[in-house]
């Protein structure tokens, strides 16, 4: 199981460092063009989303590879599952219901880390 979570948190942590890095360097104008729900955001706003995006990709894998703060990998896990529960929301919001099974994938994985990493196969 400690196999299955570290692959789960290394996917997790590479797709939203793409994600947030994402965010964080383009303009708002060229989001919008393929993540229409920048739309409904500040610049300001997606940026910050994106900042907590790329810090939880890091907080997923640098403290349980280092040993050091190891609670913040089951913390970062929540953080996420917290973020695609309002991704969803929003989705929802703009009737975007393929979005939504993305995000479900996404919490579900996320879910996954914070319960292993909290609970039976915690550092």
């Amino acid at each position: 199981m400690n196999i299955a979570l570290w692959i789960v948190q290394a996917l997790l942590a590479l797709a939203f460092a793409i994600a947030g890095i994402t965010k964080l360097v383009q303009p708002r104008k060229d989001l919008i063009s393929h993540m229409h729900w920048v739309e409904d955001f500040s610049g300001t706003a997606v940026k910050v989303i994106g900042a907590l995006e790329a810090a939880a990709a890091i907080g997923l894998v640098l403290p349980a590879a280092t040993g050091t703060a190891v609670v913040l990998t089951p913390l970062a896990a929540t953080g996420l599952a917290i973020t695609m529960i309002g991704a969803a929301v929003t989705h929802l919001r703009r009737n975007e219901p393929s979005h939504v099974i993305v995000n479900a994938v996404l919490f579900a994985l996320a879910a996954f880390v914070a319960w292993g990493r909290f609970g039976p196969y915690s550092f």
